[in-house]
């Protein structure tokens, strides 16, 4: 009788707790060097981006909102002399009359109403006249087009007040070869008088303002695809058609831009009146807003009503700046729902 010796197979060894423990620890430690290299990615991003929005800050801070922070705290301020007059001068806080003395001043309403004119009538023709000249630089009927752009962009490097100066003389009776040359047609046209003073000031903005957003437009009808352009002409659009309805449409986005940073400058209009009040009595010394706050700082001494014009003005430059882009908003989306 045979015996067959079995010998027990061995039983599997089991990793000790503290192996066990290492191996599920594994996957944590090689995510650790992934994490700090995304948190380093993140922290040379936004070092990069403090670096570059840094100079952007300081300016507005130094130059906006520390003038306007200035302007708003003396507007609650005025000067006051005790003793009916006699007294010595000094500060005092006078809450929000220097705001109601301006909203009641009918020399200041009437500064308002005058640049609202004005914007009425320099506003459509900028933006117009430079659209149509942009436009009819990119259609390519005009010749030497980098000689008409210089062209065009010249008068806007001339500083304003040497254009006002330059636009007086050509206003002045006796002086202007201009009006000698419609005198010998028999036609008298008075530059600076009540009725054509505002559409000279207007002519001198036009001039010197005109071919700058002349180039602008121009930069922003270069970035239309040409494929567009063809395919428009392939379909039978004509080249007044193709400008209106397909180049147009593409660069609205400049449109809003020329048309807001215009309305902005339009509201503190100030260079041309104030050298041509010079030689004309039409234009007083606050004729704008701009003007009146110049009188009421450096020829009436109140400072306290010169920051409350300012603030006033500057909350209604706000507030038409916002208005234009709600509705640019809303002709460009239709259909949707803005609220």
């Amino acid at each position: 009788m045979s015996s067959h010796l079995t010998t027990p197979a061995p039983a599997p060894t089991r990793p000790p707790a503290h192996a066990s423990g290492t191996a599920g620890e594994q996957q944590p430690s090689a995510a650790g060097p992934a994490r700090r290299a995304l948190r380093h990615a993140r922290r040379r991003e936004l070092g990069a981006c403090g670096a570059l929005m840094t100079p952007f800050f300081i300016l507005l801070v130094t130059v906006f909102l520390i003038p306007v922070a200035t302007a708003l705290w003396l507007s609650f301020f005025g000067s006051d002399q005790p003793g009916l007059g006699f007294g010595p001068e000094r500060t005092v806080f006078v809450g929000l009359r220097s705001y109601t003395a301006v909203l009641t001043d009918p020399t200041f309403i009437g500064g308002l109403g005058t640049v609202v004119l004005y914007c009425l009538i320099y506003i459509p023709l900028m933006v117009t006249g430079a659209l149509a000249l942009a436009l009819l630089l990119d259609s390519g009927l005009v010749r030497l087009r980098s000689w008409a752009r210089l062209g065009l962009f010249l008068p806007h490097a001339v500083p304003g007040i040497i254009a006002a100066v330059i636009w007086l003389y050509l206003y002045t009776p006796g002086l202007s070869p201009v009006i000698d040359l419609l005198a010998g047609a028999d036609i008298t046209v008075d530059f600076l008088g009540v009725h054509t003073v505002l559409p000279s000031i207007v002519n001198i903005a036009l001039w010197s303002n005109l071919g700058y957003n002349t180039v602008v437009f121009f930069a922003a009808l270069q970035a239309v695809p040409r494929e567009v352009i063809e395919a428009s002409v392939v379909d039978g659009a004509g080249p007044v058609r193709t400008a209106l309805q397909v180049k147009t449409p593409l660069v609205r986005s400049s449109i809003v831009m020329v048309a807001m940073f215009t309305l902005i400058f339009a509201l503190q209009l100030f260079t041309e009146p104030m050298l041509l009040s010079q030689a004309t009595p039409m234009i007083s010394s606050r004729f704008s807003p701009s003007m009146y706050i110049y009188d009421a700082a450096f020829t009436r001494n109140n400072y306290g009503l010169a920051a409350a014009a300012s603030v006033v003005l500057l909350v209604c430059t706000i507030a038409l700046s916002y208005g234009v882009t709600r509705w640019s908003n809303r002709a460009g989306a239709p259909g949707e729902d803005t609220r």
